[in-house]
């Protein structure tokens, strides 16, 4: 009876999640302001030639009337210096940063956005990576429709590309349900974390908060732990549309992206109690359902019950999927649901033990 209760308490809180979720991503979207804000476009790169020769022509023919392109060359062994240098000299919108020295006790990544940052000339800046492509030409300009003057961070989507394979196939489809929680509860009015590939926020926020102060040390944390710290219902918006995506470059190997994942999964440590708590909740939850739930249900007298159950919450997030998505503005393969369900949960049965004993997880050096 306790582990059939169990069966049914692991299925409702799931339910519930989803229809949250999917109640959030029904609500329409904030009305966009119409003031034009200048903005500050800033890049990290540590080895990103290649990557900056097809991402600086897509952001310098954004259309913003008002813009710059700031590319922090972060300690480079190749000649992204030389490249920069180059391209810095047929724009004036393009400015570069260097960082010859990291202090030992401040994450290189972190050590160079501040960098970028206090070089800003303007108050709103935007920030994504060298291995990311903007959906098209109105991303500055759809990320500064929420900009208004309320208004201090602004949260936008990142999707993976789309390949062949199913490790392609499992990384967006976690990136997707990242999104949904994300930018799902801040529509609520719970922000907690956004991605640094497409986020912005006021320079006076940074300057006036001590920057990355409080977590200076811990690699990573440098978009989520960010917004989880300053972020607040009433000063947050949330970007949703094709035009505002900033589209990331997949890992290619099971091994890279677990690495990858480990690192936001110890970074979550820190976050707030009460946001470790409804993300636990949601993750743990998700786990049991797979390895207590759904195995214990063809043992229990009420086992039409639970499959019946367990069926509606895959109906739920393969709707959930199919809405959130395509307001988000790119599709996913409903269909690809169920088998990634399945590994989605077995996934974090061996990255979240793995991420509550790891105390530092490699960042590029």
């Amino acid at each position: 009876m306790i582990l059939t209760i169990l069966c049914f308490a692991l299925l409702g809180i799931q339910i519930v999640y989803f229809s949250f979720f999917f109640v959030a991503f029904l609500k329409k979207n904030k009305p966009a302001g119409n003031a034009i804000k200048p903005v500050s476009v800033i890049v990290c790169a540590h080895d990103e030639e290649n990557n900056l020769r097809e991402l600086l022509p897509l952001l310098l023919a954004q259309d913003h009337p008002e813009f710059e392109v700031i590319i922090v060359e972060d300690r480079c062994n190749d000649s992204t210096y030389d490249f920069l240098l180059s391209a810095t000299k047929l724009d004036s919108r393009l400015r570069m940063v260097r960082v010859v020295h990291k202090p030992d006790h401040v994450s290189g990544k972190k050590f160079a956005l501040t960098l970028g940052i206090k070089a800003a000339r303007y108050d709103w800046v935007l920030l994504t990576d060298a291995d990311c492509r903007p959906a098209g030409n109105k991303w500055i300009a759809s990320m500064n429709a929420l900009m208004t003057d309320h208004t201090n961070i602004v949260l936008g989507f990142s999707p993976y590309i789309k390949s062949q394979g199913l490790l392609n196939s499992f990384i967006r489809l976690e990136s997707f349900l990242t999104g949904i929680q994300f930018m799902g509860l801040a529509i609520l009015g719970k922000p907690y974390m956004g991605v640094g590939r497409n986020l912005a926020y006021r320079k006076s926020l940074f300057l006036d908060n001590k920057g990355f102060n409080s977590h200076l040390g811990i690699v990573g944390g440098d978009d989520d732990l960010f917004v989880n710290q300053h972020a607040v219902g009433a000063d947050t918006n949330i970007c949703i549309g094709k035009g505002s995506l900033m589209r990331s470059l997949p890992k290619t190997t099971w091994n890279e992206y677990y690495i990858q994942k480990l690192r936001h999964l110890v970074v979550g440590k820190s976050y707030k109690f009460s946001d470790k708590i409804i993300l636990g909740t949601f993750s743990l939850t998700w786990v049991l359902t797979w390895t207590i739930a759904l195995p214990y249900s063809f043992f229990s007298p009420l086992m039409d019950w639970i499959l019946i159950a367990f069926l509606f919450r895959w109906v739920l997030l393969i709707f959930l999927f199919r809405k959130a998505s395509r307001k988000l503005g790119e599709p996913f393969e409903e269909w690809k649901v169920p088998l990634l369900d399945f590994i989605y949960a077995f996934y974090y049965l061996v990255t979240g033990p793995m991420a509550l004993v790891s105390k530092k997880v490699r960042w590029k050096s």
